[in-house]
């Protein structure tokens, strides 16, 4: 049986080690790695299940798509479910695939709608400069000295991290399916 990143005993330095990294560390880093990305899909997703047509006006408005009373369940179907199909390792590479490229629509959103340059407007920092008391030390510090400037900015960087990340991992994966570890192997049947 082929691994999924394979290393053949005549090309590893410690070729003792091959047991080790076949049976144990890549089904196992593979599984971690489902899990997460499945996992904060669903996280994601679950706010999008509880409310299916709350991405209309996102969809349609911001996006540009038409028939956002389709694809904003279609998204809150795709995030919590289909994270949960690609932890288990369920039909894997198509879902995943769908996913990667669910991902890099919000990769692109993040990226071509950028969160701005100040979160106040002056009179608004005025107003909490003269009016500490409606700050957290905490907020006050985010938020004072520049107007939220480098708050926006850290928030725009986590969101095309995260965006990247999350993409690229359901990319990984419908390239690599679900593993050792998988229903689909269980099954034995996969795309």
């Amino acid at each position: 049986m082929q691994e999924m990143t394979s290393g053949p005993r005549e090309r590893l330095i410690l070729p003792f080690l091959a047991s080790l990294y076949h049976g144990f560390a890549q089904p196992f880093g593979w599984l971690a790695f489902r899990v997460i990305i499945g996992g904060l899909l669903m996280v994601e997703g679950w706010p999008k299940i509880t409310a299916p047509m709350g991405q209309v006006g996102f969809v349609e408005n911001v996006v540009g798509l038409p028939a956002g009373w389709f694809f904003s369940p279609l998204l809150a179907i795709l995030q919590f479910f289909g994270g949960a199909m690609i932890a288990v390792g369920l039909v894997t590479r198509p879902i995943a695939l769908i996913n990667a490229v669910m991902l890099l629509v919000t990769l692109w959103f993040h990226m071509s709608h950028p969160y701005g340059d100040a979160f106040l407007t002056p009179e608004g920092l005025a107003f909490l400069k003269d009016h500490t008391s409606y700050l957290t030390a905490q907020g006050q510090a985010r938020l004072l000295g520049d107007g939220g400037a480098a708050f926006l900015h850290q928030v725009q960087l986590k969101a095309e991290f995260n965006s990247t990340f999350w993409f690229a991992g359901a990319a990984i994966i419908a390239a690599f399916g679900g593993g050792k570890l998988s229903l689909d192997r269980m099954i034995g049947k996969e795309f």
